[in-house]
């Protein structure tokens, strides 16, 4: 009996470290980043059936229709299947808005997946991750998950051992970064190449220490500097922005320490969660 409705966990992603390296001549900007799956996870259900594509979201900050960025996955694997599909996506979001966890990411990564498995997988592996790329930088990365590696525009990934466990606490404020204005600052001043890739990925115990995010020092800004350092203060062994931001997570020996620290930042999301081995599950 073939399935025609499918619900999945998309979990969220940190960036451990992250560097621009350089600018494509199209004007993409190329990087090098370590990122990690978590298991703060959006809940999202496809089901096929109805006319056309159609996505609701429980975050009435997040557009549904053509303007979410699942619309765009079940169109590009429509077409790559080569027939038209109608498709019901409803996204239960767990993952903040705008905070540089790759929500938006995981939700299509778990469409992609769902109807593929729902169509009897005719793309292999590979084929969904050039499926991903098209969609979304982060997109390959969701699809496979863990521990990875990821170079270019994040579609270059190799996956590494994971690191040694902790627990993690995300921030978030209520702000938006300017990850444009981020790139266009770099762009007028370019900021010399971290180069200790290498070193974080053997760091072993000691990376929190060693944990890196240019955007960070790109936008120099005094909530976020001032978030990771109360993080510090309150018993991280290190903390630092995710992605483009604005989240930002302290990394904790223990769910107990994370949890107390979580108090110090009442008027802010927060979210104390552990590293996932996966970036999609089905449920």
């Amino acid at each position: 009996m073939s399935i025609t409705e499918m619900t999945l966990t998309a979990n969220a992603k940190v960036n451990l470290y992250l560097d621009i390296t350089g600018v494509r001549a199209d004007g993409y900007h190329l990087l090098e980043t370590v990122m990690q799956s978590v298991d703060l996870c959006d809940v999202v259900t496809v089901s096929l059936g109805g006319e056309g594509i159609r996505v609701e979201c429980s975050n009435p900050e997040i557009p549904g229709g053509e303007g979410n960025i699942c619309h765009k996955a079940a169109e590009r694997f429509a077409r790559v299947l080569g027939k038209p599909l109608s498709v019901r996506i409803r996204v239960e979001k767990r993952i903040p808005h705008g905070a540089g966890m790759g929500g938006g990411s995981a939700d299509a990564a778990a469409v992609i997946t769902a109807l593929n498995a729902m169509c009897g997988n005719p793309l292999d592996d590979e084929d969904l991750l050039r499926l991903g790329a098209e969609v979304g930088a982060d997109v390959p990365f969701c699809l496979r998950g863990g521990t990875q590696v990821c170079r270019g525009i994040g579609d270059e990934m190799t996956e590494i051992e994971p690191f040694p466990e902790r627990v993690f606490l995300v921030v978030k404020p209520d702000f938006a970064c300017d990850t444009r204005g981020g790139y266009a600052r770099y762009d007028k001043a370019p900021i010399p190449k971290c180069g200790k890739m290498s070193e974080f990925v053997k760091s072993g115990e000691r990376f929190p220490k060693m944990m890196y995010n240019v955007f960070q020092t790109l936008y120099n800004d005094e909530q976020i500097n001032g978030i990771a350092q109360r993080l510090n203060d309150s018993g991280a062994e290190g903390a630092i922005l995710t992605g483009s931001g604005s989240a930002v997570f302290g990394v904790f020996p223990s769910e107990q320490s994370a949890r107390a620290a979580a108090r110090e930042f009442p008027k802010y999301f927060t979210a104390v969660c552990r590293p996932a081995q996966k970036g999609i599950i089905i449920i």
